[in-house]
């Protein structure tokens, strides 16, 4: 059965660049499948939710529906979503069906020089006061399946290296890429 590729990390760190990149490999060796970004899944609900623990568990559980409707129409699945809290991955963990977790390693630092969204300015000029890894800490997830050093890597090695991974841990991928 195709895997669900879970990918968490800070904002900023590569997350939605990482899981593109690998939609599009895996696309291209013809393995049908499909990514869940939490921005878009936060946008989808659009001003009728927040950033609160609540919230950010709503957008998770949301994504961790489609997944598993997803994978078990046969698609692999790829998740980009910041699930900082031990809630929302308890809740992945509970509730996934055959899933690995890559943890996106990045700088808050190294975040915030790239912030394409101006989020952490933001913050840092008390606009919004929500930015988990900037007002809260961003804590790693406890054994996850694989870490991609995106403050040390190029895009391409993040993703050749999650490939690689993928390759040695889930058939579908070993024999079509």
């Amino acid at each position: 059965m195709n895997p669900i590729i879970w990918i968490m990390g800070p904002t900023s760190s590569g997350k939605t660049t990482l899981a593109t990149g690998l939609l599009k490999k895996i696309r291209g060796a013809q393995i049908k499948s499909i990514t869940f970004d939490g921005d878009e899944v936060r946008d989808f609900f659009g001003k009728d939710i927040g950033f609160e623990p609540a919230d950010r568990l709503r957008v998770v559980s949301t994504i961790v529906h489609l997944s598993n409707k997803a994978r078990e129409a046969g698609l692999v699945v790829i998740v980009s979503a910041l699930t900082a809290n031990q809630d929302a991955r308890d809740y992945i963990l509970e509730q996934l069906n055959e899933y690995l977790i890559v943890y996106v390693d990045c700088s808050i630092k190294a975040c915030a020089k790239r912030d394409p969204k101006g989020l952490y300015a933001l913050a840092e000029n008390g606009a919004i006061d929500s930015l988990i890894g900037f007002n809260n800490d961003y804590l790693p997830p406890v054994n996850p399946d694989i870490v991609i050093q995106t403050e040390s890597e190029t895009k391409e090695e993040s993703i050749n290296c999650l490939i690689e991974y993928l390759k040695k841990c889930h058939p579908v991928i070993e024999r079509n890429i």
